[in-house]
């Protein structure tokens, strides 16, 4: 699929409310993971381009802090109905630069537009506290005020809902922000920057550089002492190395990191509600995302049946262009990224594991790689600790609550937890016990945009969405008033 297909997005740098070539001239390609095809040549930025991200941000942030709550908000709303509007237009751009099925697509705009919808009604919430001092003598007034100019990297694997979990809070606190998107799909970000900036969104408040070059044209933006935050989504390697940058600045941070999630499976589980849970927990977005279920872990008593009636439905699954009808798996995101799951299964093989639907490359164009149910995965495996990323579903087995408790916890990451139980007393004990920022209990899919998202250990620190999301672009003022 060729450019052809692609409805007009803008190609170039967003700075100080222009849209402008890189300051070099240099351009890169943006690819179709379907079949390889170049979609659209983009502006690849050059640090000087980021500094003047950087200074259009400072620039902006005295003014846009000044702007009513009302009116911040209405503009998130005013964007909240064009995204909404325009969705079918969006999707086919996600589905080219993604390759995720435009019904994944579409998902992912309901749930990215919610933010700027949720964002938009937290804006005129921000409030503080009056109180009065334990002697009588002071008054205490406590205020909230913006942090002030961000840089926030996204990733590519929801190139819209990640973009819109971080954008929406800043322009509801008062932030003017830098963005950088992932050089595999910034389509969708540029597409995004076009309606905020038709939404109302002053110049300087909002700023996107695309660049293939993100750590020497983002590190002078961080090591800036006028930069306050910093916000990252994508692996917890890079986000250590982030951290490292941000600590000579004591910028404020939040990360949401890697994850390698268990998906519980307990004996008295209702096993066909726990299927249909796996898939949406493993095959949302073709299993590229950082809360799929990475590991299988289910009780002796039912493993068999679980395993055979998952695989029957990862089997059934039509693999192929996002773009074409019925389909439920798209290509992955890059060879790099098949090439990466491709070892894991073989790995998996290799030290004695059993597959019961998918586990081959398949012939043909484009970075496909089939739905694949895993058995008598030894812990040995990769598989048991490193994040898979794609449509690959390993299958543990124990014996006793404890034991799973403990096998799902044994892992660096902790973003999200899955339990499948219909005892209430030990989904109790269960999500108590799994050191996990969140957990689902008897569902697939924990995202919410009024939940707060984010995990502990290895998979970050920060919230984004819920109340707890714009507290994230937010500092606190205390005044003490005396002389009363």
């Amino acid at each position: 699929m060729t450019s052809s297909a692609l409805p007009d997005v803008p190609t170039q740098l967003f700075i100080g409310g222009s849209w402008r070539d890189a300051s070099g001239g240099s351009t890169f390609a943006v690819e179709n993971p379907a079949d390889g095809s170049t979609l659209v040549q983009v502006a690849d930025a050059t640090v000087d381009d980021g500094k003047a991200a950087i200074d259009a941000a400072v620039a902006a942030q005295a003014g846009w802090a000044k702007v009513p709550p009302r009116d911040r908000g209405e503009i998130l709303r005013s964007a909240f109905e064009t995204v909404t509007a325009r969705a079918d237009e969006l999707a086919t751009i996600m589905t080219l630069e993604m390759g995720k099925p435009l019904s994944e697509s579409k998902a992912e705009i309901t749930y990215g537009a919610e933010f700027l919808r949720w964002f938009s009604e937290e804006a005129v919430r921000i409030s503080g506290r009056y109180s009065v001092a334990p002697n009588g003598a002071t008054r205490l007034l406590t205020l909230k005020q913006p942090v002030g100019p961000c840089l926030m990297i996204t990733p590519w694997n929801f190139p819209l809902a990640m973009g819109t979990r971080k954008i929406a809070p800043a322009i509801a606190a008062g932030c003017t922000m830098v963005v950088k998107p992932a050089g595999l799909t910034p389509l969708t970000m540029l597409w995004l920057a076009k309606v905020l900036e038709e939404s109302g969104v002053p110049e300087g408040v909002l700023n996107v550089v695309t660049t293939k070059s993100t750590g020497e044209v983002m590190e002078p933006i961080i090591r800036d002492p006028r930069l306050r935050k910093l916000t990252f989504t994508g692996s917890t390697e890079v986000g250590r190395s982030l951290v490292e940058q941000s600590a000579e600045g004591l910028l404020r941070v939040s990360m949401e990191l890697g994850g390698n999630a268990p998906f519980l499976v307990f004996g008295d589980a209702d096993v066909d509600a726990a299927v249909e849970g796996a898939m949406l927990a493993k095959m949302r977005n073709i299993g590229e995302a950082c809360t799929a279920a990475n590991r299988f872990i289910v009780h002796a008593d039912v493993a068999e049946e679980f395993s055979t009636k998952l695989a029957d439905k990862m089997a059934a699954l039509k693999v192929g262009d996002g773009l074409e009808d019925d389909v439920k798996v798209g290509p992955l995101v890059e060879e790099k990224q098949r090439d990466k799951v491709a070892e894991l299964v073989d790995d998996a093989v290799e030290k004695g594991a059993t597959v019961l639907t998918g586990g081959q490359v398949p012939d043909g164009q484009g970075w496909f790689y089939p739905p694949t149910v895993l058995t008598d995965v030894p812990l040995s495996a990769k598989v048991t600790t490193e994040e898979i990323f794609g449509p690959v579903a390993p299958i543990f087995t124990f014996t006793d609550d404890d034991e799973g408790i403990r096998m799902a916890n044994d892992t660096e990451y902790g973003l999200v937890a899955y339990a499948f139980t219909t005892d209430y007393a030990r989904a109790v004990r269960v999500y108590e016990g799994l050191e996990t920022g969140m957990v689902g209990v008897n569902q697939g899919i924990v995202s919410n945009p009024a939940a707060p998202f984010g995990g502990v250990k290895a998979s970050g620190f920060g919230r984004e969405g819920g109340a707890e999301g714009i507290e994230e672009y937010l500092e606190t003022k205390y005044v003490g008033l005396g002389g009363l």
